[in-house]
C-alpha cells in the first residue's frame, strides 16, 4: 500500500488519488497533521476498496455514500485499534485534528451529524442526520461530505443497538453490501438501505439483524421496502 506524507506546504487534507492515499500536514491553523488520525488513514483506504468493489459515483447520494462508507470504516479502524465497543467508541471521525483554538471536537459526528465543529473561521458543521433535512446544493460535488451524515448516523444506530464490537455485525454486514457485486455504482440511499437489510438476511439467519438493520434506516427518514 503506497501512500504519501507531508503533501505539498501547510496542506489542510488527505484524500485517495484513485492509486494511493495522500496526507497533507495541516497549516496548524485550522487543521493539524492528517496522519495524527488512524481513522483518516482508514477512511482514504477504503475509497480505494470502494473503487476497485462497488464503485460507487462520486456525486450527489452516490457520492454520500461513497464518503459514509470511509466513514464507516475508517471509524471502525479507530474501534478495532483501540478495543472499544460500540458503546464505548466516540463516533468521532478526525477528532485531533482541529489547531488549536478552533471550536470543535473532530471533523465529522456520526452519534450527532452537524455537531463536530462550530467556529467562525470553520464555519459550522452542516452535516444532517435524516433525509428530510438533506442538502440540495451543486457544491462539494452535491454535498457528499456533507449527506453522508445521513448513513453514517443510520450505521451508528445500527451499530449501538446490535451492541458489542461494531465490526463484527454492524460492519460485516456494511462490507457484504459493498463488496456482494449487487451494488449498482448510481446507487441511492434507498438502494444501498435495501441492499444492507438482504446482505443482513444473507448472513445471519436471526431476522431480528435484518430488522434492526431496517429501524436504523427508519429511524433516519430511509425506507427499506
Amino acid at each position: 500500500l503506497n501512500a504519501t506524507v507531508h503533501y505539498g506546504q501547510d496542506y489542510d487534507n488527505a484524500f485517495w488519488d484513485g492509486s494511493q492515499m495522500v496526507f497533507g500536514d495541516g497549516d496548524n491553523v485550522i487543521f493539524t497533521d492528517f496522519t495524527a488520525a488512524v481513522d483518516v488513514i482508514g477512511h482514504e483506504l477504503t475509497h480505494g476498496v470502494t473503487q476497485y468493489t462497488a464503485g460507487l459515483d462520486y456525486h450527489d447520494q452516490p457520492g454520500a455514500l461513497n464518503e459514509s462508507v470511509s466513514d464507516v470504516f475508517g471509524s471502525l479502524v479507530k474501534q478495532y485499534a483501540l478495543h472499544q465497543s460500540a458503546a464505548d467508541a466516540d463516533w468521532l471521525i478526525g477528532a485531533g485534528l482541529l489547531a488549536p483554538g478552533i471550536q470543535g471536537i473532530a471533523l465529522r459526528s456520526m452519534k450527532a451529524p452537524g455537531t463536530a465543529y462550530d467556529d467562525p473561521q470553520l464555519g459550522k458543521d452542516p452535516q444532517p442526520a435524516r433525509l428530510s433535512d438533506y442538502v440540495d446544493t451543486a457544491d462539494d460535488q452535491g454535498g457528499v461530505h456533507i449527506n453522508s451524515g445521513i448513513p453514517n448516523h443510520a450505521f451508528y444506530l445500527l451499530a449501538t443497538a446490535l451492541g458489542g464490537n461494531a465490526w463484527e455485525r454492524a460492519g460485516q454486514i456494511w462490507y457484504d453490501t459493498l463488496t456482494g457485486g449487487r451494488l449498482t455504482h448510481d446507487a441511492d440511499f434507498a438502494t444501498f438501505a435495501k441492499a444492507t437489510v438482504a446482505a443482513a438476511k444473507a448472513r445471519y439467519q436471526d431476522h431480528a439483524v435484518a430488522d434492526t438493520v431496517t429501524a436504523a434506516w427508519s429511524q433516519v427518514g430511509i425506507s427499506t421496502t
